[in-house]
């Protein structure tokens, strides 16, 4: 009698491969902490994303921001003539929300960019932003903050998206002064935190000059950041901007 001795093919290998490598470093959520399953395919789970509250629809066609009607926007009267539309994927303070962007802004995830920018990838921009859009423009970070974090998350989320969308990524702007965290301020003082705060990088911004780049942030709240970032944009000649965030702060009457 002929005993015919198989060894695992290439396949099973893996599958024993990654079992083994599951027991001594489980793969686990960088949100919740929970095992990640074989059908999560980021450091994320699936359970989280579920769990992110979308802002809802209708929205206003400019602002991006949920409204009852046409015309009863709120959001609009805070942007510059020259910042055309503004797009976010989820509601902030949100529970599963804010555990995915803490993760990466606080917990050194920095993977999380990835499913958090292909999310942004997806929101649906104006016809002629689509057209126009050449670049994509992370808010700068305070160096203390940046070497603190070992990242600029603005800038990830940025070249997920540029990826994309095939866009470039310019580091068009810069900070001239550090600024208090705007977590706390109140909308006046936000403004005066950020005022001058930003200026332009020559290097970088001149290849924009006359065109629409998307300004890029983790975080829509009153504005004032992106504001005061587009204002140094346009006063160097860039003709119009529209701004990318993952999230949206909740304004007073917001569900």
């Amino acid at each position: 009698m002929t005993i015919t001795v198989t060894t695992p093919g290439r396949s099973a290998w893996r599958r024993l491969w990654r079992a083994a490598d599951q027991l001594v470093f489980p793969r686990v959520c960088a949100a919740c902490d929970a095992a990640l399953q074989d059908s999560d395919e980021t450091i994320v789970c699936g359970l989280c994303w579920a769990r992110v509250r979308r802002l809802p629809h209708p929205q206003c066609a400019r602002c991006g921001h949920p409204c009852a009607r046409p015309g009863s926007c709120r959001t609009c009267t805070l942007l510059p003539a020259y910042v055309r539309a503004v797009r976010s994927y989820a509601w902030m303070p949100d529970p599963s929300g804010s555990r995915i962007l803490g993760a990466l802004k606080y917990d050194g995830w920095s993977a999380v960019a990835g499913p958090i920018g292909i999310r942004m990838a997806g929101l649906v921009f104006p016809a002629d932003v689509v057209r126009e859009r050449v670049a994509l423009v992370p808010v700068p970070l305070a160096s203390d903050r940046e070497r603190e974090r070992g990242f600029n998350q603005a800038r990830r989320l940025a070249e997920v998206v540029g990826a994309a969308w095939a866009l470039p990524v310019h580091d068009a702007l810069r900070r001239t002064r550090g600024t208090e965290t705007q977590t706390r301020l109140t909308p006046t003082e936000r403004l005066a935190n950020v005022h001058g705060a930003f200026a332009p990088v020559v290097s970088e911004v001149d290849a924009l000059v006359g065109c629409h780049p998307i300004l890029v942030d983790d975080v829509f709240t009153t504005g004032a950041t992106m504001n005061a970032c587009a204002a140094a944009l346009f006063t160097a000649g860039v003709r119009t901007i529209s701004y990318l965030t993952f999230g949206r702060a909740r304004g007073l009457g917001d569900p």
